[in-house]
Formats: structure tokens, sequence, C-alpha cells
């Protein structure tokens, strides 16, 4: 019997280098795939709700007047909307600082019957946001203070 030639080694190898990186990226890519967060406005939720459980994003508007904290100091009930649909939410922790009625907050959770119960709050600012330390500076001063930083 005569061994394998160097040219017939090297494609071989090479195969089997290729067959271990696509099986190690499926093995990654169907690992994750319960791990994804999908993104939903409360009107998808509505249309197409996800499974119970499933973890998900849910964004839009926090309701005015919908925001009600209960007894045990930590838990928030609010509702999120986006103009056609609203979602009720329950969280429970502390919320950010700018987490208020009619800003815009992105919850981390899951369905559990008609609520939202989320694990994690991001709150998100419009674009006139000012830091409260530069509320009472001219433009001028903020500039300046921002390059003094860089």
């Amino acid at each position: 019997m005569s061994a394998i030639k160097a040219k017939h080694q090297r494609l071989v190898l090479l195969v089997i280098a290729l067959v271990a990186l696509v099986g190690a990226g499926l093995l990654a890519a169907w690992a994750l795939k319960n791990q994804a967060a999908y993104f939903y406005v409360p009107s998808d939720l509505a249309a197409n709700p996800p499974e119970q459980g499933r973890a998900v994003r849910l964004g839009g508007m926090v309701e005015r007047g919908s925001i009600h904290k209960a007894a045990d100091g930590v838990t928030v009930n609010f509702i999120v909307g986006d103009g056609k649909a609203r979602v009720p939410v329950r969280f429970t922790g502390i919320t950010p600082d700018l987490f208020v009625e009619g800003s815009g907050v992105v919850a981390e959770g899951r369905m559990e019957g008609q609520t939202f119960v989320a694990d994690n709050l991001l709150a998100k600012h419009d674009e006139k946001y000012v830091p409260r330390e530069m509320k009472d500076m001219t433009a001028g001063q903020a500039k300046q203070v921002v390059a003094e930083t860089k």
C-alpha cells in the first residue's frame, strides 16, 4: 500500500478544517438562537405576540398618568404605547433617572398573560436633552465645556 501523496494529504486536512469551521458556526448559531431578544413595539406585540416567557424587548413611549408604584416601593406598573396599541408593563427594581411619563423606554423581559414583565429598563431622552449641569448655560458656554473635556 502506498502512502497518501502530500497534495492529497493537504486537501484532506483542508476539507476537515472546513467541515469543523462550518460545524462550529452552526453550533454557535443554534446555541444563540434561544438567547436572541427580538424587538417589538406595542402594535407589533398586539398583532403577533411572542410565545409566553420568551425574552423580547418592548419599545415605546411611557403614557402620561400611567406610572403607579406598588406598596412595596420597588414595583412599578406603567403603560407603553405607540399610538396604535398599549401594553401594560410591570418592573421590579430601581428605575433609571430618565424614566418619566411621556419619555421613550425600552423594556427587556417577557410576556406573562397580557402583561409585559420587565427585567431591565432603558430610558431614552429626546434630541433636546441637556444634562442638569448644563441646563443654565448658553450654547457657547456648553461648547466650551465640551471642548475642555476632550
